[in-house]
């Protein structure tokens, strides 16, 4: 489970008391919504079929890929469809790959996504064994779908945008320098994040 509203709130005013750029950009937009998705390999295999479509598309494969193999697309299913039968639900040979991927790793017992490591950096490292999963997509489990609230995906595009906007800087900030900034902002990152999503679609500021 990501991040409730209550613990979103509370961060964000940690770090508003800390931060004057963040608590004119949080009087401005206000709160954001949470973002939480289901811990566990159903999510993991979302994040793949969704790379690089919209949402809307992502929804209609997943649904299709679902009806082939059964609900929550058992590892052990996906590794056993055809090559044929997934492309005709919308995988590219490229996702198959992937989903294989995690599968395996899931039905191996390699991954266990119920029992991930504490440290954020070692789960990290786990979850990128994964084909196709890469840091940035990693994180994003980690804070949707853990709630790990120090996560900080600097290397996000909107994220670095928006804070530059929070910053009031001329320019967008180097994912270096973006990390740096949120130093300071430790340890309620993971809600900076959520907050950096709302205001990069925020025209207030």
């Amino acid at each position: 489970m990501g991040l409730t509203a209550e613990q979103l709130q509370g961060s964000l005013d940690v770090i508003a008391a800390r931060d004057a750029d963040m608590a004119r950009a949080l009087a401005a937009v206000g709160y954001p919504e949470p973002r939480i998705r289901e811990r566990g390999y159903a999510t993991m295999l979302r994040t793949i079929v969704g790379q690089q479509v919209s949402a809307k598309a992502a929804t209609a494969v997943y649904g299709r890929v679902e009806a082939l193999l059964g609900e929550g697309c058992p590892a052990e299913a996906l590794m056993a469809a055809s090559e044929e039968d997934l492309r005709a639900c919308g995988l590219s040979r490229q996702k198959q790959g992937y989903a294989r991927s995690l599968a395996g790793l899931t039905s191996s017992g390699e991954l266990r996504l119920d029992t991930l490591p504490m440290d954020d950096e070692e789960a990290i490292a786990l979850l990128t064994k994964i084909k196709g999963i890469g840091r940035w997509s990693a994180e994003i489990y980690l804070l949707f779908a853990e709630g790990r609230g120090d996560i900080w995906p600097a290397g996000d595009l909107a994220v670095q945008i928006a804070v530059g906007k929070i910053k009031q800087l001329t320019e967008r900030p180097s994912e270096k320098a973006v990390r740096s900034m949120a130093e300071e902002w430790r340890p309620h990152r993971g809600a900076a994040a959520i907050f950096a999503w709302h205001a990069y679609q925020s025209e207030v500021i």
